[in-house]
């Protein structure tokens, strides 16, 4: 399992008027998040489109259970629990202290930056994440 946990300042614009954070505004933070945790370890997204290949969303989906506010500092807790393969999946909490604001979930597609084509797991990416699933 791969974890990372980002820090956020809610900006100003990231509200409505009511000073709440937009619900779509989320999936900023939680792309925020995801970016972290590629580059915690060791391989941002510039890094895999270097190696010819992208990471797509294919699907998307968040439950809001709390709102946030402007200038709040929150955290967005990001797991990859399973060993990606085709796809991968990223799952996110996004909390302010210890209360829930949000849940959700990112799948995303493996893609041949050359062909267009869906692809495996890359060889360089799976080597670089093993250590996380040893055991």
């Amino acid at each position: 399992m791969i974890t990372c946990v980002s820090e956020i300042r809610v900006r100003y614009a990231d509200t409505d008027q009511m000073r709440i954070v937009h619900h779509a505004k989320f999936f900023e933070y939680f792309e925020i998040a995801r970016s972290d945790l590629l580059r915690s370890i060791g391989m941002g997204y510039g890094d895999v489109e270097k190696n010819g290949f992208y990471l797509p969303v294919i699907e998307a989906q968040a439950r809001y259970k709390s709102p946030a506010y402007y200038d709040e500092l929150i955290t967005v807790e990001t797991v990859i629990r399973e060993r990606p393969s085709v796809k991968m999946k990223i799952d996110y909490e996004t909390k302010r202290n210890d209360l829930l604001l949000a849940t959700g979930y990112t799948v995303h597609g493996f893609i041949d930056g050359k062909t267009g084509r869906p692809v495996r797991s890359p060889e360089f990416f799976d080597k670089l994440i093993e250590r996380f699933y040893e055991g």
